[in-house]
């Protein structure tokens, strides 16, 4: 089955098909352009291109994974918009996948490599994570299985959400996610790494507050894996699940809100 991926929750606007089969996923076509300020203007020509390279068309599509985010609301909403838009013409079913999964799992389940940058670690033993702000994972397996394994490498996932803050999770080794996603000040997020014995962080935010989370650095990847997102929705493609709703993962209140009373214009 070919499959559209769309994920527009950080300064990355990516698009890509892979072709989903019994025991396999493929990335068949790829296109990724970094412009934080350019997300409308960008993802459709992308999806476009993606398409003619394979030479197929939108009607050989048979599914769409969406990065849900966390991100900014302007940028988020063009990938799901887009996402929901398509899969509504054409009458197929969308995913959702959370974006920081896209980051957290392929480093995860990738072996340990020489860190770009590194830092002193807490030696303290890791206790029991506390509950997620955003509230509970949303992943297979047993958490409290992975937050139990002493010793696994853990993963800090963290992406740029501006105003001096972070979207944040925490994985295991398996790549599951254990706690999060959230949004705090880098040094809360640095706190809460190292109450979960996390010894790896990952992705553009973790490169911007370095400093602050202490922790060795995975160059790559910086940004959501198109590969990877689609892989964490294969299950449910392959199962001919029913289409979700795409609920973006804003983690913050609107900026704007509705006035709650009427002011008066007289003097």
């Amino acid at each position: 089955m070919l499959v559209l991926v769309v994920d527009s929750s950080t300064p990355a606007v990516t698009a890509a098909l892979a072709e989903v089969t019994a025991d396999t996923v493929a990335v068949r076509a790829h296109r990724c352009t970094v412009d934080a300020r350019a997300h409308g203007e960008l993802l459709a020509p992308q999806v476009e291109a993606v398409l003619a390279e394979v030479g197929a068309r939108p009607g050989d599509l048979g599914a769409i994974v969406a990065g849900l985010g966390p991100g900014p609301f302007t940028g988020l909403r063009v990938g799901l918009v887009t996402a929901a838009t398509i899969g509504q013409v054409l009458g197929i079913p969308t995913y959702g996948v959370c974006s920081l999964d896209g980051i957290g799992h392929p480093t995860a389940a990738s072996p340990p490599t020489a860190p770009s940058a590194a830092a002193p670690q807490s030696t303290a033993p890791p206790p029991t994570a506390p509950p997620s702000p955003a509230g509970p994972p949303v992943a297979t397996g047993d958490a409290p299985a992975g937050l139990a394994t002493a010793g696994a490498q853990r993963v800090l996932v963290a992406a740029d959400a501006r105003r001096k803050e972070v979207y944040w999770a925490v994985y295991d080794s398996s790549g599951q996610r254990i706690v999060g996603p959230a949004v705090d000040a880098p040094a809360t997020v640095a706190a809460q790494a190292r109450e979960l014995a996390a010894t790896v962080a990952v992705g553009d935010g973790a490169h911007r507050y370095a400093d602050v989370l202490g922790l060795p650095l995975r160059a790559e990847p910086r940004y959501p894996d198109a590969a990877a997102l689609v892989a964490l929705a294969a299950e449910r493609i392959r199962a001919g699940a029913p289409g979700e709703a795409l609920t973006p993962l804003y983690l913050r209140r609107p900026d704007a809100v509705a006035a709650t009373s009427r002011k008066s214009v007289l003097p």
